[in-house]
């Protein structure tokens, strides 16, 4: 290649790798534009951090805590059979030796016999790098155990027995229900103190388990007065090994009550000691103990103000689940919880720990938007406070979608303005697929605008009740030629409220809206200037009675139309119904009546003259005659009690009440 070519060839390339990396900028920013922060990324981004070592790999942690160890140790003591020759190389001699210097330093009877040496090279032989494991856990099981042990003046070469145990894996549950690191049953953990309730159980608490563990192992001492016994009544009950003793003619050695205990009794003491002869010997043996999956000194713990979930905990201080499970075995559901008079804590290395410290309120606060922004039971219809009162009230209302063949997920959210998110979640769906012919719920959010019109309409009072419910509308005697303005009632008002921010005096409110007391209800549309009103003695109005209907399953609408002796077409129109299809538990206006009503009002007195024959109430469940007189303008309590003869405040629900005189 001549030097004239190769000298463009490099041009070239440099050109090329020159618009590559500014290609490749443009393209990062634009990426970089687009990604979106959340609320968990920008909480973590103010985090004070600290320079102390990560916390071990997870997949480490999850290959030494997992269960096979514990099946294969329940296995072994099941299965061992201590008169079967092992084929291992230990001379026999050696073996002898070794064991009376455990013997010499322990106030365990280690004492050789054929049974014990074949258990010993059953374990070398096939459970070495089970054995291996085991180690690595204990570095960090055994302090603890020895602290209490001591405390307790227990042999500490007890904490052995938690491997034959449990393996010494704190999850561990036998086949009869003992769990944890000791395997306590459920009335013997209650017994000795432990918690065990919906959210923790104590059993698997290495430090409370432990504690119980060394109370038990003492009284059966007081007992027994022997360690290997009282071994074997922590296995099989303080009562077997009595019955073994009477069996065996009162002899009070454990090999030579052996056979007179259950089979599984029979081979936990000889692998007990073969466990303490092979931690004691390992190096022997060639066995190195896998690297240690944490200490006990380089944890800590912090009460915990919130219920706070595991998972929340992993999110913030990017440590996994599995390692948080493993400093805090105790909490059943992967959360703690925060119940008031009672403190849980939270164990994790100390660089976790002073994280968690140093950051505390953040981590509430995340905690607290995340329960903020769950998903709670909404009713049917809700009013919330309006955000102002030129917006009005806020509704949350229920409408429900039959999915027809063709749609899907996308489609029907586009039709009712959500997303799809919102349908799964609303309707608990795992997939986008959509169920034919299934009712899907949806929500949606209405304004209720403050009304300002001409006078021609007056109050319509919107009442929640589903059963009974009664709009008015009123028209004076005489044209009203002034402005009127109504405002939504919301949550928290009271007309010294409403009158103070309108600029109008509570009196004023009463009069233009006929109201005997201070009280108005959530919803309600009241006047708030209307002069002309107020100056009139005399006015007319109708009221629209509604009754109603609630779908039973077989009903449709040609069926109820028919029971209640009106049309098709009038169901729909006042239910608001496209269709024939109505939901199961709904409840529709069946039937509409209007009555004329004269208002004739002074200061001092109110009379109400109804021009049609009087209406009727049917009770219902938890309703009161005050609550009843509440729903009829200008009725009281002694009205209704004179109309139907009630003597004392006693009704029924489903008593027919006259309402009129």
């Amino acid at each position: 290649m001549s030097i004239k070519n190769k000298l463009t060839y490099t041009l070239l390339l440099i050109s090329s790798c020159f618009y590559a990396q500014e290609t490749a900028s443009v393209v990062d920013t634009i990426v970089k534009k687009e990604v979106k922060i959340s609320f968990l990324d920008s909480i973590k981004a103010t985090f004070i951090k600290d320079d102390m070592a990560t916390c071990v790999d997870s997949l480490w942690m999850q290959e030494l805590t997992s269960l096979d160890l514990y099946n294969e140790m329940i296995t072994d003591i099941k299965t061992v059979d201590t008169d079967a020759t092992v084929d291992f190389e230990l001379p026999t001699e050696l073996l002898k030796q070794r064991l009376r210097l455990l013997d010499e330093k322990s106030p365990f009877n280690i004492e050789y016999n054929v049974g014990l040496e074949n258990v010993i090279k059953s374990f070398l032989k096939n459970r070495k790098r089970g054995f291996e494991r085991l180690m690595g856990l204990s570095q960090f099981y055994f302090p603890v155990f020895e602290e209490h042990l001591a405390k307790n003046n227990i042999p500490l070469e007890i904490k052995y027995l938690a491997i034959v145990e449990s393996a010494l894996n704190p999850k561990a549950v036998s086949r009869m229900g003992a769990t944890g690191l000791w395997q306590f049953m459920y009335h013997t953990g209650k017994q000795y103190g432990l918690k065990i309730d919906s959210y923790v159980d104590e059993r698997s608490d290495p430090f409370r388990a432990s504690e119980a563990a060394s109370q038990y192992m003492t009284n059966m001492y007081k007992m027994f007065g022997d360690w290997d016994l009282v071994l074997a009544s922590y296995n099989s009950g303080p009562g077997n090994v009595a019955k073994a003793i009477r069996r065996s003619g009162g002899r009070q050695n454990f090999w030579n009550i052996k056979k007179f205990l259950p089979k599984e009794t029979q081979g936990y003491l000889p692998a007990f000691l073969a466990t303490m002869y092979i931690f004691e010997y390992h190096k022997e043996h060639g066995i190195v103990p896998n690297r240690a999956i944490a200490n006990h000194f380089a944890t800590d713990t912090i009460a915990i103000k919130r219920h706070i979930t595991f998972k929340q905990i992993s999110d913030l201080l990017s440590i996994p689940e599995v390692e948080i499970q493993f400093f805090n075995p105790s909490y059943k559901r992967n959360e703690i919880p925060y119940i008031t008079g009672s403190l849980n804590f939270l164990k994790l290395p100390k660089d976790k720990i002073a994280a968690f410290a140093s950051n505390e309120d953040k981590i509430y606060a995340y905690v607290d938007y995340v329960a903020k922004n769950r998903e709670r039971p909404m009713e049917d219809v809700a009013y919330t406070k309006p955000k102002d009162t030129i917006s009005g009230a806020i509704a949350s209302l229920t409408k429900y979608h039959k999915i027809r063949k063709g749609e899907n997920l996308t489609l029907i959210s586009r039709k009712y303005n959500v997303s799809v998110a919102d349908l799964k979640r609303w309707n608990g769906l795992q997939s986008n697929s959509a169920p034919l012919g299934r009712n899907l719920k949806i929500y949606s959010f209405e304004k209720t605008p403050l009304i300002e019109t001409k006078t021609d309409v007056a109050v319509a009072e919107v009442k929640s009740n589903k059963e009974e419910s009664v709009k008015t509308s009123t028209e004076t005697a005489e044209k009203i030629t002034e402005r009127e303005s109504y405002y939504v009632v919301a949550k928290g008002d009271n007309l010294t409220s409403i009158a103070r921010n309108q600029g109008v005096t509570v009196q004023q409110l009463k009069e233009w809206n006929n109201l005997v007391d201070n009280t108005v209800k959530v919803g309600t549309q009241i006047i708030i200037s209307n002069k002309s009103l107020s100056d009139k003695n005399t006015s007319v109005a109708v009221e629209t009675k509604t009754k109603e209907h609630t779908v039973q399953k077989g009903d449709n609408l040609v069926q109820i139309a028919k029971k209640y002796n009106t049309s098709v077409e009038n169901l729909r129109e006042w239910n608001s119904i496209q269709g024939n299809n109505i939901q199961l538990g709904a409840t529709l206006i069946v039937a509409k009546t209007e009555v004329a009503v004269i208002d004739k009002s002074t200061k001092s007195k109110k009379e109400v003259l109804q021009t049609e024959k009087e209406s009727s109430y049917y009770v219902k469940r938890g309703d009161s005659l005050y609550s009843i007189s509440q729903k009829f303008p200008g009725v009281s309590i002694a009205d209704i009690k004179k109309w139907n003869n009630i003597k004392d405040e006693s009704i029924k629900p489903g008593m027919k009440l006259k309402i009129g005189g």
